[in-house]
């Protein structure tokens, strides 16, 4: 299982929400954050507003998300975000206490 952490433009979350849940990645967490990347922000503003995604995935769905949140997000312009790829141990459904994969969607 890997967990991957996008942060994107607050305008590409729909898009990217909903080509996530078309490929049945349904769960996910998103919330506001500010930040800034190598360019250093855009003046007069220092930290920009973005949206981090986090997903939970199967080893085997991993390129497939990756590549559909970079497709989707991408601009080719600087401040489309960035992509992180965490291991994950394990994950356990509280309400079944299923484990591992069965856990996640």
């Amino acid at each position: 299982m890997k967990k991957v952490e996008a942060i994107i433009r607050p305008k590409d979350f729909d898009r990217v929400k909903s080509a996530l849940k078309q490929m049945g990645i349904v769960p996910l967490t998103a919330y506001p954050v500010q930040g800034r990347g190598v360019q250093g922000g855009v003046p007069p503003y220092d930290l920009l507003p973005k949206i981090k995604i986090e997903v939970v995935v199967k080893d085997e769905d991993l390129e497939k998300v990756v590549k559909t949140i970079a497709d989707v997000a991408r601009t080719g312009t600087p401040g489309d975000g960035k992509i992180f790829v965490i291991p994950v141990e394990d994950a356990i459904r509280i309400r079944t206490g299923e484990k591992g994969n069965e856990a996640l969607y």
